[in-house]
């Protein structure tokens, strides 16, 4: 795999969102408003990265019987210097984000990312996957932000949109919305994301029996259709 390959994967292939389902709790408490939403994304992305590229360098050191326990020890470091930064100097969206920044020491994607690919490759790939993964992640965020924002509350980044503002979609900004709104982008997805599987020819050239029957059942089975 090349490293645009590595990268890009993260994008739509294994979308860690909308693919591989993970992340979802911060992804449907934080994608009410774009704001808060890319604030999120550039966060999880910053300690994934980190995270990665510590855990790949240290991964002949950790003991295979406690690597888990160091990840998340790594982890919570790294989420504690990111939310310092951010109560720092950005305390408006430090606010927006409330419980979930710090729950980031939680998040299926940077701790199933440190055990599946940086603990088995190098420095350099699994900056590569962390980048990408977190493109996604942050990708998935802002389509599901911008839906729900606009159609929700009539608004992008805070900024009113005519007519929207006075006919939005209220419940888009709920619960309920959230959830609608995450189906149709997995539905979305999977309809068009995907490579659909090649459709296989079968004959006399890939039976193992062909030798046997000389093609007898072939032509059987051509007769009866």
């Amino acid at each position: 795999m090349t490293k645009l390959q590595n990268f890009s994967k993260g994008l739509i292939r294994e979308n860690p969102v909308l693919v591989l389902i993970l992340g979802t709790c911060p992804t449907l408490a934080t994608s009410t408003g774009v704001e808060s939403a890319l604030g999120m994304g550039v966060a999880a992305t910053v300690v994934l990265l980190c995270s990665n590229i510590v855990i790949s360098a240290l991964r002949r050191v950790i003991p295979d019987k406690v690597r888990i326990p160091c990840y998340i020890v790594l982890i919570a470091g790294f989420v504690t210097m990111v939310q310092m930064l951010v109560k720092a100097f950005a305390p408006a969206l430090d606010k927006s984000l409330g419980i979930y920044l710090p729950l980031i020491v939680v998040n299926c994607i940077i701790l199933g990312r440190a055990e599946m690919f940086a603990n088995k490759n190098g420095v350099i790939d699994s900056a590569v996957d962390a980048l990408g993964m977190g493109a996604g992640f942050t990708l998935a965020l802002f389509l599901m932000a911008a839906i729900r924002e606009v159609f929700g509350s009539g608004t992008f980044l805070g900024v009113e949109i005519p007519v929207l503002a006075q006919n939005n979609i209220s419940i888009l900004t709920m619960a309920p919305g959230g959830f609608f709104v995450f189906g149709l982008l997995i539905a979305a997805v999977n309809k068009f994301g995907k490579e659909k599987p090649k459709k296989k020819e079968f004959g006399c050239a890939g039976c193992p029996s062909a030798a046997l029957c000389h093609g007898n059942n072939c032509a059987k089975e051509e007769n009866n259709d």
